[in-house]
């Protein structure tokens, strides 16, 4: 079950060229959502902004080889171990997430595209992936929905208590759930509950992917680039935040 490509089995009741159509819509929604939050919040001219600004009132001037190597740093411990979370369980909350994701994201497109049911079986490498991708953002999504979220870890509300910034955790846990779901189903082989699974599936991954003004879906692409500003600031000396103190020089 998990070492045959799941999406290749579609074509009992779906066209293959459907999936790879849905995919590609997906994209372009993403996209499109990106651009509009960026044009709502005016966070392009916010970033434009920060960055006339930084250059003006620089104390040092960066080289191209400085900004490069800050620009590895921001990519080394923001967007590759998440080092801005102090929480370590939040922390490997999040990479299980993040990697979880890239994994059954990539696999699906390459399943999708690369294999589809007229050419040669998937590798079965593809789909063992996808499903430890799934179960990657299943574990750390349900640690953090349940017990790390600030609302329930410390203000103690219910974990079922939602708002809109839940939006993102609730939509991708339903897909990727839904998606286990549905390969468990195919291969038990009841049509009618295949159809209505995977209909639930295409249902929350749309939400998710096209609900990505209202969610924190963007704050994947404006995290990496406001760490790599205040680095950038902090470097040539144009930052006006107070310094981080010097923990061995207190008590002295």
């Amino acid at each position: 079950m998990f070492t045959s490509n799941p999406f290749a089995e579609l074509t009992v009741f779906l066209p293959s060229l459907m999936m790879q159509v849905y995919i590609v819509l997906m994209i372009l929604a993403v996209a499109a959502g990106t651009l509009f939050d960026m044009l709502h919040k005016s966070s392009a001219r916010y970033f434009a902004r920060q960055w006339k600004k930084s250059k003006v009132s620089a104390t040092r001037r960066l080289s191209g080889a400085d900004t490069a190597s800050l620009a590895v740093r921001t990519l080394l411990k923001e967007v590759a171990t998440s080092g801005e979370f102090c929480n370590p369980k939040r922390r490997i909350s999040h990479l299980l997430m993040f990697y979880g994701f890239l994994t059954y994201l990539v696999t699906t497109i390459v399943m999708v595209f690369g294999y589809p049911p007229e050419s040669p079986p998937a590798p079965a490498v593809l789909p063992v992936l996808w499903n430890i991708g799934a179960l990657m953002i299943v574990i750390g999504g349900y640690w953090f929905f349940f017990l790390i979220r600030v609302d329930v870890a410390k203000e103690g509300h219910s974990p079922f208590r939602l708002v809109r910034a839940d939006l993102f955790i609730v939509s991708l846990l339903a897909s990727v759930t839904l998606a286990l779901t549905w390969e468990i189903v195919q291969t038990a082989g009841n049509l009618t509950l295949t159809k209505i699974v995977f209909g639930l599936y295409i249902f929350f991954t749309t939400l998710l992917f096209v609900s990505v003004p209202w969610s924190k879906f963007a704050h994947m692409f404006y995290k990496p680039a406001a760490a790599f500003q205040k680095r950038v600031e902090e470097a040539n000396g144009s930052s006006n935040l107070p310094r981080p103190a010097d923990v061995n020089s207190i008590g002295r």
